[in-house]
């Protein structure tokens, strides 16, 4: 199974790091659901602005953390960069 480290641009210009197993039904909670991410609930719409996959959901939660510590300038240097596999 693949997993997903992803970074969403919320409406009011902050970010959000996270990560899935089915990002396409994450996107669209984080964008419809009533259950789910308080911080991207209150901040629709959200955008995907970077995603990179993992081969384990462990590796993909690793990845979320090291992301989520870095600096914004950091974050969105790497959003410019693209879609990432690791």
């Amino acid at each position: 199974m693949t997993h997903f480290v992803y970074m969403l641009k919320c409406a009011d210009g902050t970010l959000y790091v996270g990560s899935t197993n089915d990002l396409a039904k994450r996107i669209a909670q984080h964008n419809s659901a009533k259950a789910g991410a308080h911080y991207t609930k209150i901040r629709r719409p959200v955008k995907l602005v970077y995603s990179e996959t993992a081969k384990t959901f462990s590796a993909a939660r690793r990845r979320e953390a090291e992301i989520k510590s870095w600096r914004r300038e950091k974050k969105l240097s790497l959003a410019r960069a693209g879609k990432k596999m690791f």
